[in-house]
């Protein structure tokens, strides 16, 4: 499975971008899905997960509820974070990662998750 997160950049503060994972290989297996971000001196931390095929059950760090939103096209192998309302304390590395089936469990732990991306940076600027 190989991951290929893009869509970061620099934005204000209160602004918005949409980050894209788009995951090949034996990638239709991989049903949970997550963000994971890492900020200047911070360890690595969840942000948003997504698993299920059908149902699409989520999760989110209490710090982007309501300001995030995660979401998949199937058929593109494809997950997709769109961030709203960005402050200057979202900024970091973000990755995305999956791991193997757990039903329609969302594990916040990164060392469940065995393939990640190569990261894509998002700055806030205040």
């Amino acid at each position: 499975v190989q991951l290929q997160a893009s869509g970061g950049g620099l934005v204000q503060a209160g602004g918005s971008l949409r980050l894209s994972c788009a995951a090949s290989g034996r990638a239709s297996s991989r049903v949970t899905m997550s963000w994971f971000r890492q900020g200047p001196g911070k360890e690595r931390e969840f942000v948003a997960g997504i698993s299920g095929w059908i149902t699409g059950n989520t999760a989110y760090a209490d710090s982007v509820k309501g300001r995030f939103t995660i979401s998949r096209d199937n058929a593109k192998n494809t997950m997709y974070l769109q961030m709203n309302s960005l402050k200057p304390e979202d900024t970091a590395v973000y990755y995305c990662a999956t791991r193997p089936y757990s039903g329609n469990f969302v594990s916040r732990t990164a060392g469940n998750y065995d393939y990640w991306g190569q990261g894509t940076l998002v700055t806030v600027s205040s």
